[in-house]
């Protein structure tokens, strides 16, 4: 079993409650990490015996593309996109966070973190 990490992926979007959130956008912050039996991967040294670091990316950046209002909202859909795209996978962590959120005060991030397992 292997784990495999696609940390600090960077996306300009446009979620949230507010409308000028849906506007205006904010820069999001997404982090994957997913399980998969690697083994014969490592004997093999072949990309179609692992999870596609660019398929698992590609997944991410199609779901960050659709305007949602809740982060939740987009973790599921991000979560059931990989489960979807790539079924070896048999755990999967997510933590996406918004930069600089609307809060009325001075805030770095706001971020949700969520995860699946078989």
């Amino acid at each position: 079993m292997g784990t495999i990490l696609l940390e600090g992926m960077e996306f300009f979007s446009f979620h949230g409650c507010f409308k000028e959130e849906q506007i205006i956008g904010t820069r999001f912050i997404v982090d994957l990490v997913v399980d998969v039996d690697t083994m014969v991967a490592e004997q093999s040294d072949s990309l179609h015996d692992t999870a596609d670091y660019v398929g698992l990316y590609r997944c991410v950046k199609r779901e960050m593309e659709q305007k949602s209002h809740l982060l939740e909202h987009v973790g599921r859909r991000i979560m059931d996109a990989v489960r979807l795209d790539f079924p070896a996978i048999s755990a999967i962590e997510l933590k996406i966070a918004k930069i600089n959120p609307p809060m009325g005060g001075k805030m770095q991030q706001v971020s949700f973190k969520t995860q699946w397992k078989k």
